[in-house]
């Protein structure tokens, strides 16, 4: 399987070359062109899991019936894309708003993060995953990768979250006052340490929903 990323940061695509029987998983309405031939196979998250993650109740998976098969997909906001690979040594946390794709023996699992993550504006649920392969997330805006090391604590903003490894520690708190949560505009953040990798997107994607709207 070989990837590009074309045209970042703004307005990125994902192209992916399939030999044949290789195979991507990909959210529902990601699909933007294929060159050659592909059999689609549609699965269901279940409805109790796309209900709490506002993910699409359906999921697609392509799979490559001649050699090479190409596979564009875009995502649904203008922005960057990023490749997570997956060793088995470790998993990824993602934002479910920002899963694009996922390639591999790769399983996920909702991960609950409590009534402060809708506050926080965050959503009810992330997504975790482990084994080999890897996933591509999405952002607005560009992508910035960040190091956590040992003694180090980030305090972040719910919606800037694209994804982090599952060897960091998180828990979500008030920011500031009482006046500064209702008044200033950050409510609940969630604070990182540990050790690993985060992967945060330089824009609010609830400002582009609304914009969106108008």
């Amino acid at each position: 399987m070989k990837y590009e990323i074309l045209y970042k940061p703004a307005y990125s695509v994902l192209k992916v070359e399939l030999e044949q029987r290789e195979s991507i998983e990909a959210e529902a309405g990601a699909l933007m062109m294929i060159e050659g031939d592909v059999e689609v196979k549609t699965r269901s998250r279940g409805f109790l899991r796309a209900l709490t993650t506002g993910e699409s109740l359906f999921v697609n998976i392509y799979v490559a019936k001649s050699s090479p098969t190409t596979l564009w997909l875009s995502p649904p906001i203008p922005g960057d894309i990023m490749y997570i690979p997956l060793d088995g040594s470790r998993g990824v946390i993602v934002n479910d708003k920002c899963y694009l794709a996922s390639h591999g023996d790769v399983k996920h699992k909702v991960v609950w993060r409590g009534l402060r993550g809708v506050f926080g504006g965050g959503g009810l649920m992330w997504l975790h995953f482990t084994g080999i392969g890897g996933v591509w997330v999405n952002a607005y805006g560009s992508i910035v990768e960040r190091e956590v090391k040992p003694g180090e604590k980030l305090t972040i903003d719910n919606v800037h979250l694209v994804a982090m490894e599952d060897t960091l520690e998180y828990d979500i708190k008030r920011f500031g006052s009482l006046k500064t949560m209702m008044f200033g505009g950050e409510g609940f953040v969630f604070r990182v340490h540990g050790l690993g990798k985060i992967y945060l997107q330089t824009r609010n994607p609830a400002t582009w929903y609304t914009r969106s709207r108008r």
